[in-house]
């Protein structure tokens, strides 16, 4: 679900009632408003790439904890402005959410390597915030083998 204020998907502060109405069917979460709201503050959602200081309890932390069916898309701008922008807070969301979160690139990736390369730097955040390896693996291909069965 790309949730994007405004713009795609409508309806977030709602869509718990679409995890609780489909229970055996999974969800996937990505985009800006979806990361921006990993903030229990965040109120300004036109604001999709938030700065500072996470206070956690966010409606995406909420999400996550309280269905089995929603797990969270880590790619992009907005995944690793998730991770970036209060690491002290991504530490602990990592390891809360360690079975929820799948690595992902979103974007083409022309440079595959270095500083513009934007997945290259997503796992660069997720191998420097994950508390243990375990965790990193699970984040980088664990998650995404097992929901998918590959």
């Amino acid at each position: 679900m790309h949730w994007q204020y405004e713009r795609y998907n409508f309806g977030f502060d709602r869509f718990y009632k679409m995890l609780e109405k489909y229970p055996r069917v999974d969800f996937i979460g990505h985009a800006q408003t979806w990361w921006a709201n990993i903030d229990r503050n965040h109120e300004d959602q036109s604001n999709l790439y938030p700065r500072g200081c996470v206070t956690r309890g966010g409606l995406t932390d909420r999400l996550l904890s309280d269905y089995p069916n929603m797990y969270g898309d880590l790619s992009a701008g907005s995944g690793l402005n998730s991770m970036t922008r209060d690491e002290d807070h991504a530490r602990g969301f990592l390891e809360r959410h360690q079975d929820k979160l799948l690595y992902g690139s979103d974007c083409a990736d022309s440079y595959g390597q270095g500083a513009d390369c934007q997945g290259a730097r997503t796992i660069k955040a997720i191998r420097r915030l994950s508390s243990n390896k375990t965790i990193e693996r699970k984040l980088l291909h664990d998650n995404s083998k097992s929901l998918f069965r590959l």
